[in-house]
């Protein structure tokens, strides 16, 4: 059989099959039903997907040591052994006082955790060596680690308060940590504002010298004498007895018994020169609710769990403790709850869903009819459910970026079930043929072509599926999510739509009787008034029920007429002024000038953007810029202040914070309509999660307010974006010395500061001062939108430098460890043995007592007391005798970039700013003019600019990748190049309506939403041009055969423009529903229109809202889409068809001509 012949007699087995074992079907649909339904109420709900990075984390304290020996001890040796690791991307440290982090990323080709485990090998490898330093008797343990973002933030805080003591509080507040921590879906739980317990031998070290003790008697007294040991076994009488020495102690006062010398037939007890006492450690944490201290819960999520369960859990356990463990007067209450948030953000999204649903099937309805809109509209919920069974099946949870996928895929879903109706439809009602035999032939039709369009839509987002980075990680759900709904839609059109179509379809809506009507409406009204009343959970179905009831009423005698009188008049109309409008764009020279016309406008449109561009009224974003749910105000003293300073400046930004957010304007009588809650933490758990994940510093100089906003749809119009901005301009210049970052939640992940300018170099002290004099520079140009320009290190951390003379030490028998043994042992304590109780352990700590513990004079004309070993008698040696002492400063931290020590210098972007790339720009041209850069130092603008070009160059290189796929696939479906160079023609031509949306709107061109856009869009322009194309062909192939004519043969131009008119007026339909339905399902998301069909149906109150945190997200992306979706649909239905005839009118020139083939209507009837 000719080629031509096969394609004008096309039929699909599958769908045949389908078509003819209907049972097969009925239960098919209902295990996907189930499953589907099963799938979307068990998948775990959350904000936003859950990214793991490519990164591990080694941790590292050895208290005591200052940033520069934490990076000479620890940082150092580390760094050297990895930077060998195979598969390494790169590494950063940071070195400070008492602790190292180093990060180590990989690229995508290994998995996390065999990064991991390479990572911990050339630990444990550098650990075992003899340099490796000891701490406590033992060697310094670091911490290997990889991080999910997810884990990093908490979802909520508990926090207790009350007239009791901070142990007491603590005590509570980790009876509701053993709780919680039990939990499946929790990852950790930390308490803050309390401090954990030790025991304190505070020794009084004039006593100590007077009784000729030191500090390693007193250490050897408590860790002999506080012990429990096993000795053996005994064997007699045949028995065989363990023997155990009980020696450990059961209340720390026994301590005080302990003998610590005895010389002389006199003994020298611990209570005699210390003072024992069980009590909290030095202050760490406060946390504060509002200005109001509290003992502060941590909860944060473990990764994959769901977020709404285990916050609905979390508040379950607090609700019973207050009833049945906790005092009465003891407040608990829960602050920062993210989990209301992401439940109604989910739901929003699954509100625009329902009404882009809704939107979609009145709009078949009006162009299709009634009954062909219910098989169309079948396909919707179908392959949603298919979707939903898929997606769980794949493990990923339901969040913003699933959700959008399927709206994206909403329209577009209905695709291959239009074009299947649509053409079933046309066979039945134009040539009259029987239902079965009809669908199988309309389908074997266009079976192919939707398969291809599919395929080809699909493949322009395949590239997107090798998104690298942790970008990828964040965006990958989209086109995954789309490919299922696309793969499913195609799924329910072949197999369900079919069988359906088959069964069911009429041409010409039946008739409902008034009869009919009215038993209907008793049934659906009857059962739907008795489950409305007494229904309780389940009562939105009966008013669901009686509202399907009055919609049959209104569709009767309203909705009916209105479609009916669409169809026949406008509809019509519409169809043969396209008619003539092909006829008249396909005559003559007008190909050309409608060609040309084309493309001059988009030149038009790309000059026009540029201009745009270069004025500044159109602004390049990496990401959209968000309005705050969170806002977080940072607090930064030089590093060394004490943590009860840091803790007063805290408390006096607290109130300046908490004065702006309750100015009038935000106020409705009592009730802050944007701030939710705020609460306040000082030392640890006072981070940057963003830029400092992962750390386990104290932070005694960091302070951080978390103030919570209200969820959208109550903050009655105000702005959270211009409350930061009220509260960042509150705290400018008002407390020197102090670096105040006022920032805000990211819905991206973390790509570092806008501005951060990194400065590389040998020499610490140059590159700061290097730093410090760009800052100065910078600062004098005044360029906009610049928040506040710091520098990450600085070397004001105070210091104090130990020399020993080593001459003088050596001949008094004292050496430099011992020198420096004896002032650590003095202000940092040693370990002297555990005190276990309630099954918790407790450190014995031995230091100076708080007198002298910071007394200077003390420190340093203390004795070191040690036995002469030649002499065998006592020998006492001050400190100050062989050391000498002097007040400097040192490096804050020192970090470095692969291995190379680096200094940032970064800022945020001030509100209402968001073009990063322009303020860099800006930047870089005045740093032409400075010239205090040393010759060995490097400088390298990175952090978003450089995440924003590296992603923007991938995003390019993925639209033309897919471009090359489509190309192909379209090669292998047509078996030439002419109509896929037609259909990548028409994919560029459809920039017109993207750019120029954006060039009129003013709108900024946000990279990865509008790049994801372009991308989806070229998607659906092949679509609909490979429907229209393939059959066009069928039309040729099917004028060919009635003519006689060989497979290569040309019809003559008159024939095949006929033809093209044909094709384009048979395919109108579905192209245009394509477009309108694809614009429909995103128009309530692209304009925020929000409405609650769950609480219309519960309550009768639909909760409607314009804007939110989905449309300021997502609305880019739709924008993209729409606008192009709109010159693209001319494109397919006007200038496809153009340049067809432009290639067939090429094709019959290089073959000399074509001899005229008389035209009859008959053929053209034969052909259709």
């Amino acid at each position: 059989m000719s080629k031509q012949k096969r394609n004008a007699n096309k039929e699909f087995r599958l769908s045949s099959w389908a078509i003819d074992n209907p049972s097969v079907i009925y239960v098919m649909i209902g295990i996907f039903f189930f499953i589907g339904l099963s799938s979307y109420f068990s998948m775990p709900r959350e904000d936003f997907p859950e990214v793991k990075e490519t990164k591990i984390y080694i941790s590292t304290i050895y208290p005591g040591n200052t940033a520069e020996d934490i990076e000479r001890l620890l940082t150092d040796p580390l760094e050297d052994r990895l930077k060998d690791v195979s598969n390494l991307v790169e590494i950063t440290s940071t070195s400070q006082e008492d602790y190292s982090m180093i990060v180590v990323e990989f690229d995508e080709d290994i998995t996390v955790e065999n990064a991991k485990q390479k990572v911990k090998d050339e630990v444990d490898s550098e650990k075992a060596s003899e340099d490796w330093p000891i701490f406590n008797g033992a060697k310094v343990e670091p911490d290997v680690f990889d991080l999910n973002l997810s884990e990093s933030f908490p979802i909520m805080n508990v926090n207790l308060t009350g007239d009791y003591p901070v142990d007491k509080l603590k005590e509570f507040g980790e009876y509701l940590e053993d709780e919680i921590e039990d939990l499946p879906e929790i990852k950790a739980v930390d308490i803050r504002g309390a401090q954990d317990k030790e025991v304190e031998v505070a020794v009084d070290i004039y006593k100590m010298m007077a009784a000729k003790v030191s500090f390693d008697d007193v250490i050897q007294a408590i860790s002999n004498g506080n012990m429990t040991m096993s000795a053996g076994n005994l064997k007699t009488s045949g028995q065989r007895r363990t023997i155990r020495v009980l020696g450990e102690i059961e209340d720390p006062a026994e301590l005080e018994d302990f003998v610590v010398k005895w010389e002389n037939n006199d003994a020298v007890y611990l209570k005699d020169i210390a003072e024992v006492s069980f009590k909290e450690e030095e202050k760490i944490t406060y946390a504060r609710e509002r200005g109001k201290s509290v003992v502060m819960l941590d909860i944060k999520k473990r990764a994959g769990k769901n977020a709404i369960t285990a916050a609905d859990r979390i508040k379950e356990i607090v609700k019973e403790s207050k009833e049945n463990y906790f005092p009465a007067d003891l407040q608990v209450t829960i602050a920062n709850d993210s989990s209301n948030r992401t439940l109604n953000q989910v739901d929003d999204l699954v509100n625009n869903i329902i009404f882009g649903i809704i939107l979609v099937v009145t709009v078949l309805m009006f162009f299709l009819g009634f009954r062909n809109a219910l098989f169309v509209g079948f396909a919707i919920p179908m392959s949603m459910f298919m979707s939903f069974m898929i997606l769980s099946a794949m493990g990923y949870t339901l969040n913003t970026m699933i959700l959008f996928g399927l709206i994206m895929g909403l329209g577009m879903l209905v695709d291959n079930g239009i074009v299947v109706v649509e053409n079933v439809y046309r066979l039945i009602e134009e040539e009259g043929m029987p239902r079965i035999e009809a669908a199988k032939k309309g389908i074997g039709e266009i079976a192919f072509p939707i398969i291809i369009s599919t395929a080809t839509t699909v493949a322009a987002f395949v590239p997107l599926g090798l998104w690298p980075g942790l970008f990828g990680e964040f965006m990958i759900y989209f086109p995954i999510t789309l490919s299922v709904v696309l793969g499913s839609s195609l799924f329910v059109a072949i197999f369900m739509n079919s069988m359906l179509v088959s069964s069911f379809m009429e041409v010409g809506d039946k008739e409902l009787t008034r009869k009919q009507l009215i038993r209907l409406s008793i049934v659906l009204g009857g059962f739907g008034l008795f489950i409305l009343i007494f229904g309780g959970a389940v009562r939105g179905l009966g008013s669901l029920m009686i509202v399907v009831a009055i919609l049959f009423w209104i569709y009767k005698y309203g909705l009916k007429k209105a479609a009916l009188k669409f169809q026949k008049k406008y509809l019509s109309r519409f169809e043969n002024w396209y008619e003539n409008l092909l006829r008249t764009a396909l005559r003559g020279r007008n190909v050309y000038a409608f060609f040309g016309f084309t493309v001059l406008l988009l030149i038009v449109a790309f000059i026009a953007f540029g201009i745009s561009l270069g004025s500044g009224r159109t602004k390049v974003e990496f990401f959209p810029d968000n309005v705050p749910n969170e806002i977080y105000v940072y607090i930064e003293y030089p590093q060394g202040t004490s943590i009860e300073k840091t803790n007063e400046i805290t408390k006096n930004i607290e109130k300046r914070v908490y004065a702006i957010a309750d100015d009038p304007k935000y106020m409705d009588g009592e009730n802050n309509l944007l701030v939710a809650s705020s609460v306040s933490q000082v030392g640890k758990g006072a981070e940057n999660p963003f830029t400092e994940g992962g750390s386990a510093a104290e932070m005694p100089h960091r302070g951080k307010i978390t103030i919570s906003m209200e969820e959208y749809k109550f903050r009655n119009g105000r702005d959270t974006e211009g409350l930061r901005k009220e509260i960042q301009d509150g705290l400018k210049g008002i407390y020197p010395g102090i670096a105040i970052s006022v920032e805000k939640d990211q819905v991206a992940p973390p790509s570092g500061y806008p501005i951060n300018i990194e400065i590389e170099g040998k020499d610490y002290n140059v590159l700061i001062n290097t730093a410090e004099q760009m800052r100065n520079f910078l600062n004098s140009k005044n360029i906009e939108g610049i928040e506040e320009l710091k520098i990450d290190v600085n070397t004001g951390k105070p210091s104090m430098q130990v020399t020993v003379d080593r001459q003088k030490a050596g001949e008094l028998g004292v050496s430099v460890g011992q020198v420096g043994l004896q002032l650590r042992r003095s202000l940092f304590g040693d370990k002297a043995g555990i005190y276990k109780s309630g099954g918790e352990d407790y450190d014995i700590n031995v230091r100076f007592n708080k007198d002298l513990r910071y007394n200077t004079s003390a420190l340093f004309n203390q004795n070191i007391i040690f036995r002469d070993q030649s002499t065998g008698r006592i020998k006492e040696v001050p400190v100050s005798a062989v050391a000498s002492q002097r007040n400097t400063s040192s490096f804050s931290a020192i970090k470095h970039k692969d291995t190379k020590r680096v200094v940032t210098l970064y800022s945020g972007l001030r509100p209402g700013f968001t073009d990063a790339g322009a303020i860099v720009a800006e930047i870089k041209k005045e740093m032409e003019e400075f010239t205090g850069v040393p010759a060995d130092v490097k400088i390298d603008y990175t952090g978003q600019i450089e995440e924003q070009n590296k992603q923007m160059n991938f995003l390019v290189g993925a639209f033309f990748s897919g471009l090359g796929l489509i190309m192909l696939i379209l090669i292998f479906q047509f078996g030439g190049i002419s109509k896929p160079a037609i259909i990548m023609t028409a994919i560029f031509l459809s920039f017109i309506g993207v750019f120029g949306g954006l060039m009129i709107t003013g709108w900024p061109f946000v990279i990865m939403m509008s790049m994801m856009g372009i991308i989806s869009l070229a998607g659906i322009v092949v679509n609909n041009g490979v429907v229209l194309l393939d059959y066009t062909q069928i039309l040729i192939d099917r004028k060919k055969l009635a003519l006689g004519m060989e497979d290569k043969a040309l019809l003559s131009l008159e024939q095949v423009t006929e033809l093209i008119v044909k094709g384009g007026k048979a395919r109108m339909r579905p192209v245009l529903l394509t477009a309108i339905t694809t614009v429909l399902g995103l128009i309530p998301l692209a304009i925020g229109l929000n409405l609650d069909f769950f609480s219309l149906f519960t309550e009768f109150d639909p909760k409607i809202y314009i804007g939110g945190d989905n449309v300021i997200f997502w609305g880019p992306l739709a924008w993209t889409v729409i606008f192009g979706l709109i010159v693209a649909t001319f494109l397919t239905l006007i200038i496809v068809p153009v340049l067809f005839n432009i290639v067939y009118r090429i094709k019959i020139k290089l073959r000399g001509g074509v001899k005229k083939t008389p035209s009859k209507n008959k053929d053209l009837e034969i052909a259709a």
